[in-house]
């Protein structure tokens, strides 16, 4: 795909392509300059980045977390609560990436865990505020 097609599937202009690819933040292009070709290496790093923005992640943040450089990196998720991020984890230095949806399983099960252990029993009908 050309880099209209790829601004026309991630929102982002042209000159934020550029910009990621000058950065570090997504592989060059394949081809030359007039015949430039973008493939799902590059729609996948442009999403990576528009999810970290939307965390908060400022680019010289999220270059360090996609070279797996750097101490981890906090995200705050709620009251006492926060998700850390190891950049060479990231990085894949220890091996293939774990699955997604595993993960979101365990979290969601150590989550449900902890709670149960740091919520103070209450009435049913006072835990449920919409209602």
């Amino acid at each position: 795909m050309n880099i209209h097609d790829l601004t026309a599937l991630t929102g982002e202009t042209a000159r934020q392509i550029r910009y990621l690819i000058a950065e570090g933040l997504m592989p060059p292009p394949t081809g030359g300059r007039a015949t430039a070709d973008y493939g799902e290496p590059h729609l996948a790093a442009i999403r990576a980045f528009q999810r970290l923005r939307a965390l908060g992640f400022r680019p010289a943040a999220i270059r360090l977390l996609r070279e797996g450089r750097g101490a981890p990196v906090s995200i705050p998720l709620g009251p006492g609560l926060a998700l850390s991020l190891d950049p060479a984890l990231l990085a894949g230095s220890l091996g293939p990436p774990p699955d997604p949806g595993a993960l979101a399983a365990r979290i969601t099960d150590l989550l449900a865990d902890l709670l149960t252990e740091t919520t103070p029993d209450v009435p049913a009908a006072a835990a449920d505020p919409a209602e």
